[in-house]
């Protein structure tokens, strides 16, 4: 078992992380049952829902920022913020247009916030437990690929939309466990 030399920034920076991966995945999931549930067409909980996910990201996004500053530039978490907020207002908006519309803003949105999430976890490597958000990151982008696409279906519907958050939750429980050595040392 190899031990990494860890800084007290990284080591209360990766501790930060950690809680909000915990929370992340436990919010991702139960968002998900709900949402999965609950979606088989757009109404006020559907929308409320779908705009409530990317609303979540922004808070996380900020937290994230305050307790990883002394880790680097928040420049992409900035970033994530103003996309995950466009997001939510997309989503309300384009629920007044349908299922194809939700489809293509969730897809956009997951394109760019995964490939803000590769990004920042590429820049975090250093710290550990990456490489789970290295890899949602990725899976993202391609999850937001498969959205828009399927937007043009001769029936689209929202609860393969709901469903992406499970893996993502997933990945964000793996990270919060592989942080703990990073979040104990010092």
């Amino acid at each position: 078992m190899s031990t990494v030399a860890v800084s007290p920034g990284i080591s209360q920076t990766a501790s930060a992380l950690r809680r909000l991966y915990f929370i992340r995945f436990a919010f991702a999931i139960v968002w998900a049952g709900v949402t999965i549930a609950t979606a088989k067409e757009v109404n006020a909980l559907s929308v409320t829902l779908f705009v409530l996910y990317p609303l979540f990201d922004v808070g996380a996004a900020i937290y994230d920022m305050r307790s990883s500053r002394s880790t680097g530039s928040p420049a992409l978490l900035y970033v994530n913020m103003a996309v995950s907020l466009l997001a939510a207002i997309g989503l309300g908006v384009g629920a007044a247009s349908g299922i194809p519309a939700m489809l293509r803003v969730w897809g956009l949105w997951a394109i760019v916030a995964g490939a803000v999430q590769l990004a920042v976890g590429i820049r975090r490597r250093a710290m550990g437990g990456q490489w789970p958000m290295i890899i949602s990151g990725g899976i993202s982008v391609l999850a937001g690929a498969n959205f828009v696409s399927s937007a043009s279906a001769a029936d689209p519907v929202l609860n393969q939309a709901a469903a992406y958050a499970i893996p993502g939750a997933i990945f964000f429980l793996i990270a919060a466990i592989r942080l703990g050595r990073a979040a104990k040392a010092n």
